[in-house]
């Protein structure tokens, strides 16, 4: 059975879940603990180094993860950097959700406001 972790900070759309079904044969979507989703969702700007702080995260996938299971990295840089280098040296296939931009423009009270609406397109691996 092969799974993908969720190493992000949004809730997988139906679109990118059956791209990953259809992609890559995932039958199971694995998120973040609680308190790690914690970890990765409120990287410190001011840590110089993230190897220590990203140390729980590193445990669970080694724990839960197998060669070959895929793992969905995005977020802070440094954090995503670091993330794709450690799920490379365990086997896994690093990858980032691609999308689309419309923008749509709509004159409320006389201003000018802008929306962007973001689409799946695809997973890229890293």
């Amino acid at each position: 059975m092969r799974k993908m972790f969720l190493l992000f900070s949004h809730t997988l759309t139906d679109a990118q879940k059956n791209d990953a079904k259809n992609s890559f044969e995932i039958e199971e979507f694995v998120p973040l603990p609680k308190e790690l989703q914690k970890l990765w969702s409120n990287i410190p700007p001011q840590l110089k180094k993230l190897d220590e702080y990203l140390k729980p995260i590193k445990e669970f996938l080694k724990q839960n993860a197998k060669n070959g299971d895929y793992v969905l990295i995005q977020g802070d840089f440094g954090g995503c950097y670091e993330m794709v280098n450690y799920a490379k040296t365990l086997g896994l296939k690093a990858v980032h959700a691609t999308t689309t931009r419309n923008v749509q423009e709509k004159t409320v009270n006389g201003k000018v406001e802008k929306f962007s609406v973001f689409e799946h397109v695809m997973f890229r691996e890293y």
